[in-house]
Parts: C-alpha cells; structure tokens; sequence
C-alpha cells in the first residue's frame, strides 16, 4: 500500500511539473516613477505602446498622467482628452486618440493567437458629467495585427449619446461590420469605479465572457458571455486596447475629459 501511495503522489508531481503554469502580466500606477515609461516597461520593455495627442496639445504635456485616488486608495492613470486641442496623433484630426495598446514588440504572453485563452481585468471611472459623442466614443478595443480585416475591431467598448438615449454597448464584428451584442444605460456607470472581467477564447470558433460591474457594491452594470469569431483572416495575433478614443463629428456635444484607469491585468492560460 505504501509502496501505490509513493507512485500515486510521483505521479501527481509529475503532472504539475508537465502542465505550464498560466502567466499573468500587471500594469499598476505608481505616481513616483514616470508614467510612459512605466506602461512601456510593462506591455513593451524598450519599445513604445503609447498613442497620444502630445504633438498637437506640446502645451498640455503628457495625456496620460497619474493621481492618487482617494476611493481606491491607489494611484491611478488619466486618459486626457480636450476637444478644441487635441487629434488622432496628428495624423487624423476629425477624431482623437489617448490609447495605450499591446503590439508586436509586446511580451508573447500579451498576444492571443489561436487556441488561446486570455483572461483581462482593470477598473475604470467616467466622471459623473461625462459626454459621450452621438458618433462613437470608445474605451476598449480587442483588435488583430496582420490580414485584410485588422482594421475592423473585434470587440469594442463604445459609448453613445443619441438623441437623448445614452448607451454603453459591447460590439462584436465577425467580418468587417460591427453589431451590438450587449446594450444599456450608460448613466448608472457615470461617477462610478466598474470592474471589467473579460475572458477570451481567440479563434474562428472562439468565444468571450465579459462582466463590467460597480465596484462599490459589485453590482452587475453589463454582461455577455456568447460563442463568437474571436480572429480574423490571416491575423499574426489579437492584441488588446485601453483609453480614450472618441470622434469630432459631433464636437458640440463633447468636453475636456479625464478618464481614469487602474489595475491592468492580463493572463495567459496554459493547457
């Protein structure tokens, strides 16, 4: 009996060492060091994921600063974005951009490729008069890298103020038009700190499992959990979005805002 017991457990030990171990890369605010170089010393160490407005607002400085914040008793990113100054990195200029991004100078474990599965956290708050543009407004992006397709998202956050009606939606798109999948009031997320889950299995028969929920009270603002096309023709890999992304056609509606985010996380499942 013994003798079974000792070949049970060697066995068990033998596993766990053949099974990779899940990777977890972290991105968290930390207002003593300098801000682009601490998100680029994580999502790409000696490269550069930042996409901002510096070069046509020099005079604000940096668009992604940090804070303490006294609710979450942390420091935290702001994502700035003000209207009459700003552009898309001076490249475009009926849109503006303040993102930060993975690519493919990123760590490995930060790329999805097929068969994948990868699990992203964060919070973020909207300021509780928050204006979203009747056009687009978007915060998150899952998006491919390579193929005929990569300039159509696959997952997007986006925000919408249109007569009268405020959305916050997930939109999914299979080929290169997006739909809604998951729709609602944007007003219970204004003012409020939300945790987002978002777990993805990348492939063409992939799936996604999101929940954003307060984090005061862990109430469920949004979900949806579907089988989807989680890739794109002949992609090199799916890389995810943060931040501020909004269009100027409605410039009207908008104002300066600051977007807050923390506690970045991304995880790799090993099989």
């Amino acid at each position: 009996m013994k003798q079974i017991f000792i070949c049970i457990a060697a066995l068990s030990l033998l596993f766990k060492q053949d099974r990779a171990v899940d990777t977890t890369i972290v991105l968290h605010a930390d207002a003593s060091k300098d801000t682009y170089e601490l998100i680029n010393s994580v999502l790409a160490p000696g490269y550069d994921v930042i996409e901002v407005s510096d070069c046509s607002h020099p005079s604000f400085g940096k668009h992604i600063t940090q804070e303490f914040d006294k609710e979450l008793d942390k420091d935290v990113f702001l994502f700035h974005g003000h209207v009459d100054m700003d552009s898309d990195r001076c490249q475009r200029f009926d849109k503006q951009r303040t993102e930060i991004k993975t690519y493919g100078q990123s760590p490995e474990e930060t790329l999805g490729v097929e068969g994948e599965t990868h699990i992203y956290k964060w919070l973020f708050k909207l300021d509780k008069n928050f204006k979203a543009s009747a056009g687009f407004t978007h915060i998150h992006q899952i998006k491919a890298v390579g193929g005929p397709e990569d300039k159509m998202p696959t997952i997007t956050y986006t925000l919408r103020d249109k007569r009268d009606e405020k959305t916050f939606s997930i939109r999914h798109s299979t080929f290169l038009t997006q739909e809604d999948v998951a729709t609602t009031n944007l007003e219970p997320f204004l003012g409020e700190w939300i945790e987002v889950q978002e777990t993805i299995v990348y492939g063409e028969e992939g799936s996604i499992d999101v929940t954003l929920s307060r984090k005061r009270d862990n109430k469920n603002l949004l979900s949806y959990k579907g089988d989807l096309r989680m890739w794109k023709t002949n992609a090199k890999f799916m890389r995810p979005k943060w931040g501020l992304y909004r269009s100027l056609k409605h410039k009207e509606q908008l104002r300066d805002e600051s977007v807050k985010f923390a506690d970045f996380s991304i995880t790799e499942l090993k099989p």
